[in-house]
């Protein structure tokens, strides 16, 4: 078995970089490529992840659904590894991955740490060891077959927001999920733009307007008027 990783990006330029190089400094040699998928990135991002090592393709539009799909059908590899630029797998992905898999788990993620001393983000990740929709989400890294991923059709182009929790949602009906215990080091850029408690109560509010059935546009709405996302240092 083999991996290709996708990552979706736009204007990541403080981050891109030292994701390729990270990945590619644990390649025990399952690793056969990292794709970007660029948005439309109007910073270095894109000459950023070529001088790493990442072979960067221009997605026909921004969003991290179709981006992610666009990764998906020019991918090599037995398996998916889906990774956001500001996320750093732990050592052993590549081990954790093939393992999961050959014990019959096509899909699943890690646990999560942020790069913060933080109390309170420290229990953050401390949740995301719990098996329930709502501890999962995109920065948690996401591994899974490509056989899966196509039989489920990919992610939902619909969500323009929410597409993981979608697509987990999905998945879950069909095959086991695993959460591999290693930690995916996560940054905290969202939380030091924000107070905690801010972005976990639009986190809570967003969420639960999901599983109401409300649709992604207003989901978007809603996040960004509480949110104030930062851009890439």
């Amino acid at each position: 078995m083999n991996i290709s990783v996708i990552i979706p990006t736009f204007n990541e330029e403080g981050y891109i970089s030292s994701l390729v190089r990270h990945l590619q400094q644990y390649n025990t040699g399952q690793l056969t490529e990292i794709l970007v998928i660029d948005g439309g990135s109007s910073d270095q991002t894109v000459q950023n992840a070529q001088q790493a090592g990442a072979r960067v393709l221009r997605s026909p539009k921004k969003g991290r659904a179709i981006q992610m799909n666009t990764g998906a059908r020019h991918a090599s590899g037995d398996i998916l590894y889906f990774v956001h630029a500001d996320v750093l797998p732990p050592s052993t992905y590549l081990q954790d991955i093939i393992e999961a898999v050959e014990k019959g788990y096509p899909i699943g993620c890690c646990r999560t740490q942020f790069d913060s001393q933080k109390l309170m983000l420290k229990i953050n990740g401390y949740c995301s060891r719990f098996d329930g929709l709502m501890c999962r989400g995109g920065d948690q890294t996401l591994f899974v077959t490509k056989t899966l991923f196509e039989h489920l059709d990919g992610y939902d182009e619909y969500y323009s927001v929410m597409e993981e929790y979608d697509f987990i949602r999905r998945a879950r009906l069909q095959a086991k999920f695993k959460i591999v215990s290693s930690q995916a080091s996560v940054s905290a850029r969202k939380y030091d733009s924000n107070s905690y408690f801010k972005v976990n109560l639009a986190n809570l509010i967003v969420f639960t307007m999901f599983r109401l059935g409300y649709p992604p546009d207003t989901l978007r709405r809603a996040y960004y008027k509480m949110i104030k996302y930062p851009a890439a240092k």
